[in-house]
Order: C-alpha cells, then sequence, then structure tokens
C-alpha cells in the first residue's frame, strides 16, 4: 500500500454551515469563488466548465484556462451529509484514475458561522506538492467566504 500524506486547511466562516455546504455545490457559486480563488493564485481566473452532480456516486468537473491550456480538476461525491461532511476524490491528471486521492470536509458549527476543516489525503509521491495544496485549498476557502460575505 502506498504512504498517505495528509493535507490540512481549516477556515472560519462567518455564514452558517447549511450556507457554506451549499456553496460547495451549487454551480453558481463554485463558479464565483473558484475565479476569485485563481485569481488569488495569480492565474487568471477563466473558470470554462463547474459541472456537478452533488449526489453520492455523483461526478464535478471544474475547469479553467492557464498558459493557453485548459486545466482541469475533477472527481466523485463519496459521501455527503447535509450540511456537517462532504467527502470526494480529487483528480487533476488521467494518471490518477487508478490512483486518486481524497478530500474530506467537514463543517462545524461555531456559534453564528461555522468552522471548515479540509483533509486532502494524497500519495506521498505528491509530498512536494504540499504547500501548494495548502495554498491551493485555502485560496478556494478564501474565495468562497469573500462570496458568501456579499450575498
Amino acid at each position: 500500500m502506498a504512504k498517505i500524506i495528509e493535507v490540512k486547511v481549516s477556515h472560519r466562516f462567518a455564514a452558517s454551515a447549511e450556507r457554506v455546504y451549499d456553496a460547495w455545490l451549487r454551480p453558481d457559486k463554485v463558479r464565483v469563488w473558484l475565479t476569485t480563488a485563481l485569481k488569488n493564485m495569480g492565474l487568471s481566473g477563466d473558470v470554462r466548465k463547474v459541472e456537478i452532480d452533488p449526489a453520492i456516486g455523483g461526478k464535478f468537473l471544474f475547469t479553467d484556462m492557464r498558459d493557453g491550456a485548459e486545466s482541469r480538476n475533477w472527481g466523485t461525491y463519496l459521501e455527503l451529509e447535509p450540511p456537517h461532511k462532504l467527502v470526494f476524490t480529487w483528480m487533476s491528471d488521467e494518471s490518477e484514475e487508478s490512483d486518486h486521492s481524497k478530500v474530506v470536509v467537514t463543517i462545524r458549527r461555531d456559534g453564528e458561522g461555522c468552522i471548515v476543516t479540509l483533509i486532502h489525503e494524497m500519495d506521498a509521491k505528491w509530498a512536494d506538492y504540499e504547500s501548494r495544496t495548502v495554498n491551493g485549498w485555502s485560496c478556494m476557502m478564501r474565495g468562497m467566504d469573500s462570496l458568501l460575505k456579499t450575498e
């Protein structure tokens, strides 16, 4: 069995657990916060596709333009427990189809808001990407937070 590493990111939202959970699964909301996140990572934010089938076994696909090519991230929902938990596979390369990583998102109420903890479990061969993974998920949660503050 391959050695697994865990990348962990947490973020406190002023928004309710229900609103945060919803923002993970609604294509219109994902498009907005993903665009913000990509721009905050120094990318164009040119999101092309956001396709989501929010059901256990359902698939998602996000694409954006990077250096003239379409970058893809996709996966399958393994667990959906509104409004407290999402678990999904995460892939960005065809080679990961048989060796995908797993993302576990837990949402815990905290007063009027909530705390989201995301754990990205991935093969240790990707250890050199750990800081980029932390930055990417952190930017995505900040983008989501920004969206939810303006609604």
